[in-house]
């Protein structure tokens, strides 16, 4: 299961949400979404958990737990929908 994690200081790593995600179980792959040139986190990333019991444990235990003095925002991830569509003139 994807996982959204929001809320993330500027210098959260990926190895800092290894490391919060693991005691709930295995961690498949973790991805914090950066600033191009400053490589700042941008505030939210993605973490991948196989089995949807650990992901759900992930979730209710860390939701609201605090890093870096920001409460974390983490749920399940939502597909986006396609961009695109017609432009108005």
């Amino acid at each position: 299961m994807e996982i959204f994690v929001g809320n993330l200081a500027p210098q959260t790593t990926e190895q800092e949400l290894v490391d919060l995600f693991q005691p709930f179980g295995e961690v498949k792959w973790v991805e914090v979404k950066r600033e191009l040139f400053s490589d700042r986190c941008k505030g939210f990333g993605f973490v991948e958990m196989p089995g949807k019991q650990h992901s759900l444990a992930a979730i209710a235990g860390l939701n609201g737990k605090d890093l870096h003095g920001q409460p974390l925002r983490v749920n399940e991830a939502q597909s986006r929908a396609p961009r695109g569509g017609s432009r108005r003139r």
